[in-house]
């Protein structure tokens, strides 16, 4: 591809229609498991059809998915959940995917949102904010503001380029599972999350883990004839904390910038009916890092190992053990093969200054892909350190960055 032609087709990116684009999207409240969910997609696949991408939108039969072996996994109920690809020139399988996925998690307490509206996209000195805008409209309004300029540069692909905009990414992966599934493929994959200016090729996995601690019911006031599982709890909570030292004692290169690469959180905590009443169960859940290149039957085997010990441990623990299961979604960890081109490619397209290489400690798609046999990594607009918070924003000149970088790629792989 000569450098008149990439000249051009920067030259055709359209700025203002980016940024539209992107306030569309975002005004549409696109939580998981709510009807918006669908209409994002019918969003998507009109202004795809627009740009005159050939377009699969479909309506996922979501009975069929769910009970593949292999399912990922979801944290929410969906009535319905619709596909979409576009897939522009060319012929055979496509050069490069670029993958956005349009869910948003829900907003939270709109009193903590500065103008109780988690969707209104306002913009202030260049920065977008609002409930989706990181995580990770902005990546996709930069995906079709990229496809959008080689329309309009009038440039014919040797290779089809492909753009999948998938739901469910946040609560297991179950649009990208389902676009994989029907036969959607290609030959490496750029995911637009959001990477702070970095580029990602290996992302962690992570597990939802349900702990249910069993005591012994009483009145408070002879407590010592009942056995109090927030107790018992205690000394479940020092296990984990031991088992996240221990996992996190040897990171992956990839991840040694991270304070730790392998988290370990109880995010909910369930107990008691009653003041005075010594409470007969407890219920924990929270989130487990898997480390890369670990298999998920391995991390839950150590983690059910772990609370075993600490159960043998106990009198009471011995003989009335923890219950342990695992609800939602499955992210396994996925990585770059080494040495693939993507990267140098996505390197070489993000321009000056080079952008790092870092692993990521969340789960996302890429592992999808990855298990596929697609050479994936992320790079896109925005923090993730802002995603799922109410102070969720992005730079508009880090979309348009992304934009051109996109634009570059597509180029470099399709043409």
């Amino acid at each position: 591809m000569t450098g008149g032609v990439e000249e051009r087709v920067l030259g055709a990116i359209d700025d203002k229609r980016i940024v539209d684009d992107l306030r569309e999207l975002v005004r549409i409240p696109s939580v998981d498991g709510t009807a918006a969910e669908s209409d994002v997609q019918a969003w998507c696949a009109r202004r795809m059809a627009e740009l005159g991408l050939e377009v699969d939108h479909w309506r996922i039969d979501l009975p069929t998915l769910t009970e593949d072996p292999d399912f990922p996994g979801m944290e929410v109920e969906r009535d319905q959940a619709w596909g979409c690809v576009g897939i522009l020139g060319g012929t055979g399988t496509p050069g490069l995917i670029l993958n956005g996925h349009v869910d948003v998690v829900p907003p939270g307490k709109l009193r903590l949102w500065v103008d109780e509206d988690p969707f209104s996209a306002r913009i202030v000195d260049g920065v977008m904010w609002g409930r989706g805008t990181c995580d990770m409209k902005g990546g996709v309004a930069a995906i079709l503001g990229a496809v959008a300029a080689i329309v309009a540069a009038g440039i014919e692909l040797r290779k089809p380029l492909a753009v999948h905009t998938v739901i469910g990414e946040e609560d297991g992966g179950a649009g990208t599972f389902a676009t994989l599934e029907r036969g959607h493929t290609g030959e490496a994959c750029l995911i637009a999350e959001p990477t702070a200016g970095c580029v990602i090729p290996a992302n962690s996995g992570s597990l939802t883990f349900r702990l249910e601690v069993p005591g012994l019911a009483t009145h408070g006031s002879t407590r010592t004839r009942g056995v109090s599982a927030i107790e018992k709890f205690g000394l479940i909570q020092s296990a984990l904390q031991a088992l996240e030292a221990e996992r996190n004692r040897d990171p992956h290169p990839l991840l040694t910038h991270l304070d730790l690469a392998n988290p370990l959180s109880v995010g909910t905590v369930r107990s008691g009916d009653w003041a005075s009443t010594v409470p007969d169960v407890l219920v924990a859940e929270g989130r487990y890092g898997v480390r890369l290149g670990e298999p998920l039957a391995a991390a839950r085997d150590t983690f059910e190992a772990a609370i075993a010990e600490a159960c043998a441990k106990d009198d009471w623990l011995r003989d009335h053990p923890v219950k342990v299961t695992w609800p939602g979604g499955a992210f396994a960890s996925g990585i770059l093969p080494d040495n693939d081109p993507l990267l140098t490619d996505t390197l070489q397209a993000a321009g000056q200054p080079t952008p790092g290489v870092k692993g990521a400690p969340y789960g996302s798609d890429l592992r999808q892909y990855a298990a596929a046999g697609i050479p994936t990594l992320q790079y896109g607009p925005g923090d993730v350190r802002y995603a799922h918070a109410t102070d969720e924003h992005v730079r508009l000149d880090d979309v348009l960055h992304a934009a051109r970088t996109y634009a570059l790629l597509a180029l470099r792989r399709c043409g």
